[in-house]
């Protein structure tokens, strides 16, 4: 940014007005929890100055200090510049009213799992309270099993990851909302380390791109890990294998919830033989599948 820039730019006002010129001149994607230029360039100032996030008008005309301003300016230039996420400049990302810390050993959340486990998969667990062994399966940052434990009180959760990295994020999360006592980190590719154990019920959001999808990512997804994107030629490769293994790891009455993204036809197709269940999520009901263990081993 130029010495010029850095002189016009005297309040909050100002450098919202300049962020948001700057995202839609250079065409940013908003995939990560922003949906539009506004909010994005709205939180990153405001996150970036240390200001409540739901108080932007209280704070429009509020002059900045020159060292604010090259501060919020140069978190500017990084996503106009560099395309990394918000989440990836904040170190945050949110699901509902819970927060993580993220950084670039973890895709950043946006599960539709996380707005269905508020409701403890009612009506297909009756008693939350007896839910007694859970696994998040493909893991990553830790979120879905941070929300689990919330959603399920008396549940031993385990939490599964490939990536050892990404796994000491998910400890941090653990750590930042004291549930050591309560969720194990396991690293796993899938299953392969679980060891026969069983679970009352097992989530995954596991990777789902296909190669076509994967090919055409805007930049600010080339950021992610990739081994937590793509899943082979039609993004099934990860269900493929959770599917045909699920019923070994699921408790008599247990149930399995896999978001899969935009694949439910290919899903179908692959597996007609599998009374899915689809659950309602606030983009429709193609995106997460629910299955009891008895409908598995037919």
């Amino acid at each position: 940014m130029t010495t010029q820039v850095h002189s016009q730019l005297r309040t909050i006002r100002d450098l919202l007005r300049f962020a948001i010129s700057q995202f839609n001149k250079t065409g940013l994607h908003f995939g990560h929890g922003s949906a539009n230029a506004y909010d994005e360039a709205a939180y990153l100032i405001l996150k970036s100055l240390y200001l409540p996030l739901d108080q932007l008008e209280s704070f429009l005309d509020a002059r900045v200090t020159t060292d604010e301003c090259n501060h919020v300016l140069k978190i500017i230039d990084s996503r106009v510049k560099d395309r990394i996420p918000a989440a990836y400049l904040t170190h945050e990302a949110w699901l509902g009213e819970y927060s993580f810390y993220v950084d670039e050993r973890v895709i950043i959340p946006r599960s539709f799992i996380a707005e269905l486990l508020p409701t403890q998969l009612s009506p297909w667990i009756m008693d939350p309270d007896a839910v007694a062994t859970a696994l998040d399966l493909c893991t990553g940052s830790g979120c879905l099993a941070i929300l689990m434990a919330h959603s399920f009180p008396n549940a031993a959760i385990e939490a599964a990851d490939i990536s050892v990295h990404a796994l000491a994020v998910a400890h941090k999360n653990i750590q930042d909302y004291g549930l050591q006592e309560r969720i194990s980190l396991i690293e796993s590719n899938l299953f392969s380390a679980l060891q026969e154990k069983r679970y009352d019920l097992i989530i995954s959001n596991p990777p789902y791109v296909n190669a076509e999808s994967m090919a055409q990512l805007p930049q600010e997804y080339r950021h992610e890990p990739e081994n937590a994107l793509a899943s082979g030629v039609d993004g099934l490769d990860a269900t493929r294998q959770i599917l045909q293994q699920a019923v070994r790891y699921l408790t008599d009455d247990g149930i399995l919830v896999v978001e899969i993204g935009h694949n439910r036809a290919a899903l179908e197709q692959a597996f007609s033989e599998l009374p899915f269940t689809w659950l309602e999520t606030s983009a429709g009901d193609e995106f997460v599948f629910l299955l009891q263990r008895d409908q598995l081993s037919r």
